[in-house]
């Protein structure tokens, strides 16, 4: 009797302890595809130099500054003069919506809709985001489509049922997003995030934002949770920061309606507490612990959730080490080959990251030194604050260290972009930064090499696209 007993508390208990656990979600792959940005951004190479410089709090030399801003005004005879500092009513803690917003009690342009929106707030901590949930396969895709120039790129995501064009940026870890929140002026020609017709935002109480990027543009605004679908991918109640000032030159690109960071959280800029990114939410219910970014030059590419699929490369895909001490995909690079030649080390133990968010390969001086030795009529040009070539020059193959591996860069991904009217001069895809500095490996890298980013065991892979 009393064994029996004992077996029937013994099930009563497994019973007990099956309802409390969480219900374990199917895991899922997801793709987004990643798009073309049909409004043309002319290319400007000093000030997307500048941009890099700036976003990790580099040295900007003098004569950078005035080759970017010629450079912009040299654009301004082929394209329509972009308009340059702030619009009236969007300058950064300029509007007044954002008050209304953080107390429930409007959304900005939309009269009374927003009454009481701002109530049921997730708290002074960390949103409740959770509910990650994926496809059946445990994947999701989603195409990611370059603007004009491969300036930069950008993907559909659903939020709360509403569809915006955002540029992912594996270099920051911030989701935000243009919104009703934001004056007419600020968002004419966006796809705006309306919180008022969402059935599932909720304000968090007292939360602000406020990110600034390296060419000086930034946003800054309230928070809220909403469900985010990304390809299939969905998270219940992600961080969705609503910027309620925004820079200028953010408005004038009407292909982009915001950003969303696939760094690591801890550098996410939210207060008082900050928020976990998209795929920290999303990985548990993922396939595999990963996504992959698929950029091409001038193509159409994806950001796939949850699998590496290997149609997409050729060869071994090779996986390093990440220091993410610092919030970023990080790894050693302290050896590098110009087309093939004998190693040659830079600085030993210099540190790269895997920015999709930057445009250029900012490497150690030695390695553009090195390399635009091999490259007839190269310099290093003062007037133009970095390297430059011949546009019709034959540009040779870099090969740059990954940890322990070599990866390479195609010397045809190489050539940025005419620094004059007649098109002769070319600023190089490869610039140089601080001596034993933090080398950014952006888009110019990945338009050569299909990238995985491992979350699971936080390491990076590479291999050469397809």
């Amino acid at each position: 009797m009393h064994s029996l007993k004992s077996i029937l508390l013994f099930a009563y208990g497994l019973l007990a302890l099956v309802a409390a656990s969480p219900t374990i979600q199917k895991r899922g792959v997801y793709k987004v595809d990643r798009v073309r940005n049909p409004n043309p951004i002319p290319r400007n190479g000093p000030r997307s130099l500048l941009k890099t410089l700036r976003k990790y709090r580099m040295p900007v030399p003098a004569s950078l500054l005035n080759a970017a801003e010629k450079q912009e005004e040299l654009i301004s005879k082929r394209e329509p003069r972009r308009r340059k500092g702030m619009g009236a009513g969007v300058t950064l803690g300029g509007v007044s919506a954002a008050a209304n917003g953080r107390q429930g009690q409007g959304r900005g342009r939309r009269k009374g809709k927003g009454k009481g929106k701002g109530q049921g707030a997730a708290g002074a901590g960390t949103a409740p985001q959770q509910g990650a949930t994926a496809n059946t396969n445990g994947t999701g895709l989603v195409v990611n489509v370059p603007e004009a120039n491969d300036v930069e790129y950008l993907s559909p995501v659903n939020i709360g049922g509403q569809v915006v064009n955002l540029d992912f940026d594996t270099g920051s870890s911030d989701l935000w997003v243009f919104n009703t929140e934001l004056s007419g002026q600020a968002t004419q020609g966006h796809a705006l995030f309306d919180p008022a017709s969402s059935a599932n935002f909720k304000l968090i109480q007292n939360a602000q934002f406020q990110i600034q990027y390296g060419d000086g543009s930034g946003a800054e605004g309230i928070v809220g949770t909403d469900v985010v679908n990304i390809g299939g991918a969905e998270v219940k109640a992600q961080a969705v920061e609503l910027a309620t000032a925004v820079t200028q030159s953010f408005v004038d690109d009407t292909a982009t309606d915001g950003l969303l960071g696939l760094a690591f959280s801890t550098i996410n800029t939210v207060q008082p507490q900050q928020q976990k990114t998209f795929f920290d939410n999303v990985m548990s219910s993922l396939a595999e612990p990963l996504f992959t970014a698929d950029l091409r030059a001038g193509a159409n590419g994806a950001y796939e959730f949850g699998r590496i699929d290997t149609s997409k490369f050729t060869g071994d895909m090779t996986f390093v080490a990440v220091n993410d001490t610092q919030g970023f995909w990080q790894f050693t690079s302290d050896k590098f080959a110009v087309d093939g030649g004998a190693a040659q080390t830079s600085v030993a133990n210099n540190q790269a990251i895997a920015d999709t968010g930057t445009t250029l390969l900012l490497a150690d001086p030695a390695v553009a030194t090195a390399y635009y030795a091999k490259v007839q009529g190269a310099q290093n040009d003062q007037q133009q604050g970095g390297f430059t070539i011949p546009c019709d020059a034959k540009l040779p193959d870099l090969q740059l260290a990954v940890g322990d591996a070599m990866a390479t860069v195609k010397g045809a991904d190489l050539n940025f972009a005419p620094v004059d009217q007649a098109g002769q001069t070319c600023f190089g895809g490869l610039q140089a930064g601080e001596s034993g500095g933090l080398q950014v490996y952006g888009d110019i890298f990945f338009k050569s090499n299909f990238v995985v980013f491992n979350g699971g065991n936080t390491t990076l892979g590479f291999a050469q696209h397809a």
